[in-house]
């Protein structure tokens, strides 16, 4: 018995891992409600192990349980983003100062090999955006983690992780209705991530959580936009 409830609560946990990640990648769009016997068929796996998988995910923000109703993809909003990009700044900034003070020579090797990564991945693409990239989102990732990775804290990590989610699932949402407006951007991206690296390198805590806040600024205003401009579209669309 106590083996079957292992395997079970193995079998969901992985199958959270898949859905929140279908979730954030925007597979399994906002709004969007969650059918057992599709996610069933589609994820190969049985009812009881997906049921909790999704009643985890509920706990998380990502997903939503309705009485009686079952569960959905969680919808986003302006507040929760505001909200989430307010929280993530401070804890961020936070590991990042303790990051500064801590890390050492490996630490630094490893920020510098995780920001090549990602300037090459960005410099081979072909028009387009990096975050529709896989290869640049996962290289995006591991250079904001490499950056707090020796604040020594593994609980302030994994709220920062939660987070992390939370902002990419948001920019995958608008970046692929931002396709279809066709909006211009003007921003730097590469430019950005080289002034934080170099503050950080720099042992200068107050100049990079300075960039960091402004990088985040930056995404959070372009979100915005993009939502705003989307309902616009919307309220043309339908009158």
């Amino acid at each position: 018995m106590a083996v079957e409830q292992s395997q079970k609560r193995t079998m969901a946990s992985q199958l959270a891992d898949s859905v929140r990640d279908d979730i954030v990648n925007g597979t399994l769009a906002p709004g969007a409600r969650l059918n057992l016997s599709h996610l069933s068929k589609h994820y190969q796996a049985g009812i009881n192990p997906l049921r909790e998988a999704l009643s985890r995910l509920s706990t998380t923000g990502f997903i939503t349980a309705e009485d009686q109703r079952g569960f959905r993809v969680s919808e986003i909003s302006k507040a929760e983003l505001l909200d989430t990009q307010r929280v993530r700044v401070e804890l961020e900034c936070l590991a990042l100062r303790e990051a500064i003070a801590e890390g050492g020579v490996v630490w630094e090797s490893e920020i510098v090999a995780a920001h090549h990564r990602m300037s090459r991945i960005q410099s081979t693409l072909k028009g387009g955006r990096p975050v529709l990239d896989k290869d640049w989102e996962t290289a995006h990732c591991d250079f904001h983690f490499a950056l707090l990775s020796a604040c020594g804290s593994e609980w302030l990590m994994l709220f920062i992780a939660t987070l992390f989610e939370c902002s990419t699932r948001y920019r995958k949402a608008v970046v692929q209705s931002d396709r279809r407006i066709k909006r211009s951007i003007k921003r730097d991206i590469a430019g950005e991530h080289q002034g934080l690296m170099d503050a950080v390198l720099d042992r200068d805590p107050d100049q990079a959580c300075a960039l960091l806040t402004k990088h985040f600024d930056e995404t959070t205003a372009f979100i915005l936009a993009s939502m705003d401009e989307a309902e616009k579209q919307s309220a043309k669309t339908n009158p």
